[in-house]
């Protein structure tokens, strides 16, 4: 079953056309998607840092780093400065944000999911962060946020399970002030020989099986793997990024494509 399911992958268009009716392999009605990829997140919510560990094998932790490293939040406080962080409803990488401001930034994080921002407004307090990260319910393609409204904009491994990409780039867009920078972790297109087929067959394989062990579902683990193979490819991903009218949009390949960093800014 797996090996049908890896050659299902090899014959994919990756195309941004199929993803709104695209659940995984499975292709549902116009507009059944987002019930069905809520499903997902309310059952691994608990259990999502193990989730990404078993998605990445851990290096989930060190591209994030690297993200916000990327993104370099000021660290002088010397103006406000905002971040939006959406469908990271646990608090990731806003609190990596945070935390590398020396805490005089602020951040919201946005997610559709409930239980997902349950679990995050529960760490932000623990870590003592309930007065620079808040926490808004909202879907990434109508954010509840006037235009114009923050600094910078992070979506990591969120934006492969939105129906309709373009418009939720649109509203990043929207959102952001001038000089604004947009930032997008995502799982990517393997392109370093020999790996592809070995991450291949660790993802199809082991990685439901795991998620059965340790959850005690493996579909919503099946489900993941399979969005990650429908995503775009690298290069239509930066373009579709620039389509919704960003600028001086680039992306870099970790470890060799197993995830990409796409940036862009609004100018």
């Amino acid at each position: 079953m797996a090996q049908d399911a890896s050659n299902t992958q090899r014959t994919s268009t990756r195309s941004p056309e199929d993803m709104p009716t695209s659940f995984g392999f499975t292709t549902v009605g116009e507009g059944q998607k987002q019930a069905l990829v809520d499903d997902v997140f309310h059952k691994v919510a608990d259990r999502y840092d193990v989730m990404n560990d078993l998605m990445s094998a851990g290096m989930h932790r060190v591209w994030k780093d690297a993200m916000v490293s990327v993104l370099a939040p000021p660290k002088s406080g010397a103006r406000p400065w905002k971040l939006l962080d959406v469908a990271g409803g646990t608090g990731d990488i806003a609190t990596r944000v945070v935390e590398k401001s020396g805490r005089t930034a602020k951040a919201v994080v946005c997610d559709i999911n409930e239980s997902m921002l349950g679990v995050g407004k529960d760490r932000a307090a623990k870590a003592g962060l309930s007065d620079l990260i808040t926490f808004s319910q909202g879907n990434a393609e109508e954010l509840p946020f006037p235009d114009k409204t923050f600094d910078a904009y992070t979506i990591a491994f969120g934006i492969r399970n939105v129906p309709d990409i373009p418009k939720a780039l649109r509203e990043a867009r929207r959102v952001l002030k001038r000089g604004g920078r947009f930032l997008c972790l995502e799982f990517s297109e393997v392109d370093t020989p020999m790996l592809d087929k070995v991450y291949d067959a660790f993802s199809f394989n082991a990685i439901p099986a795991m998620g059965k062990m340790v959850t005690g579902d493996g579909e919503p683990y099946r489900y993941l793997v399979e969005s990650i193979r429908k995503f775009p490819r690298q290069e239509r991903f930066a373009e579709m990024i620039r389509e919704a009218g960003f600028e001086q949009v680039t992306f870099r390949n970790y470890s060799g494509g197993i995830a990409a960093l796409h940036s862009g800014w609004k100018l």
